[in-house]
């Protein structure tokens, strides 16, 4: 079943990627952007994203392609694991220019998890799933404690956990895992499905029931807490990404990736740390599926949604969104701090973009 659901995700960005024009910015109340293409000179779908600042960046994605950027993406350098021509990278969580963290998806042993630190020079393979049953999606880390997610196993979701920066993983016990609703899973969209937050808290998002939901653990995934969200439901939809300001302050957008240029009832925000969710009302929600989001750096409430059928920019935390490009992207991810800050974008065919004020 869930190859099936990859196929049928692949499918529908793609149909969404044919009708990519150029971009576009709005931003009628505020600071308007736009994203300056940085193309890799690859065809691979990087759904794998991770920023490290406004010069270096890491993509990862189909055809087991690794690259890395360090001069703003004027260049990118292939740096792919030898050996994994045959995987799918879905996430990529670095913490500098030479150190990073690669998944890989699907059922069984194509679930891998691998490490660098040096640049992509080399690989280590930290982590191969040898549960059939088990798909793992996404993964993240607040400094050196990091948590992967897997699909449920025996009607849980199931959480593996490192202690230092990917070098090892171990799966945890699931006794303080609530149980997976009937169909319930997780999107490998954009490596966003699960955020690490401060200490040892950390929330991961849910679709394919009769309700999403947002779990959330205080302990470093050894006890979660499943709280229900307002946002829509199905066999194709759900919540596909998390952003947070902090412990309290997050949003979650998400929609039907079927069908990528509708949404209902595809965002909400939370105050208290998840433990309730704000529906977002329609007239003030992206438009579309989104399958990533971020909150950027310089500005305490500014968020930014991507999705195949284009990005939206919301001022106030996520309470309304403006779209300011009709292209599409599957990732997006912030980093880096003062004037060495910034926003980038991955997605299908090689597109990767850099988030800049529209002047």
């Amino acid at each position: 079943m869930r190859t099936l659901r990859v196929a049928a995700l692949a499918a529908g960005v793609l149909l969404a990627v044919s009708q990519m024009v150029p971009a576009q910015a709005v931003g009628r109340h505020g600071p308007s952007y736009e994203w300056k293409l940085t193309p890799p000179g690859s065809a691979s779908q990087f759904r794998g994203l991770a920023a490290v600042d406004r010069d270096t960046a890491w993509i990862a994605g189909t055809a087991g392609q690794v690259l890395l950027t360090t001069d703003g993406g004027e260049k990118w350098t292939n740096v792919s694991p030898p050996g994994a021509e045959a995987l799918q990278f879905r996430d990529i969580e670095a913490f500098d220019a030479r150190r990073a963290v690669a998944m890989t998806i699907g059922n069984g042993e194509d679930s891998r998890i691998y490490r660098t630190v040096n640049g992509g020079k080399t690989w280590t393979e930290t982590f191969r799933n040898t549960e059939p049953t088990a798909f793992y999606d996404c993964l993240d880390f607040n400094g050196s404690h990091g948590l992967a997610l897997s699909d449920p196993v025996d009607g849980k979701f199931r959480i593996a956990s490192s202690v230092d920066g990917g070098k090892s993983w171990k799966v945890l016990p699931n006794a303080g895992m609530p149980a997976a609703l009937e169909g319930e899973f997780a999107f490998a969209a954009s490596g966003t499905c699960l955020v690490a937050g401060p200490g040892r808290t950390a929330w991961f998002a849910t679709g394919g029931g009769d309700r999403p939901r947002v779990f959330r653990t205080n302990d470093g995934g050894v006890h979660w807490k499943a709280t229900d969200s307002p946002m829509a439901s199905g066999a194709a939809a759900g919540i596909f990404s998390l952003a947070f300001r902090g412990p309290l302050f997050g949003v979650a957008v998400g929609g039907d990736f079927l069908k990528p240029t509708e949404a209902v009832d595809a965002a909400s925000v939370t105050y208290d740390g998840g433990r309730s969710w704000k529906l977002v009302p329609a007239d003030k929600a992206p438009k579309g599926y989104r399958s990533g989001s971020a909150f950027v750096p310089w500005s305490p409430a500014t968020v930014v949604a991507v999705g195949p059928s284009g990005s939206d920019v919301s001022l106030d935390g996520g309470r309304s969104w403006t779209q300011f490009y009709d292209g599409s992207f599957d990732s997006v991810e912030c980093a880096g701090h003062g004037i060495r800050a910034g926003c980038w974008a991955s997605g299908a065919k090689g597109a990767v973009g850099k988030l800049v004020p529209k002047h």
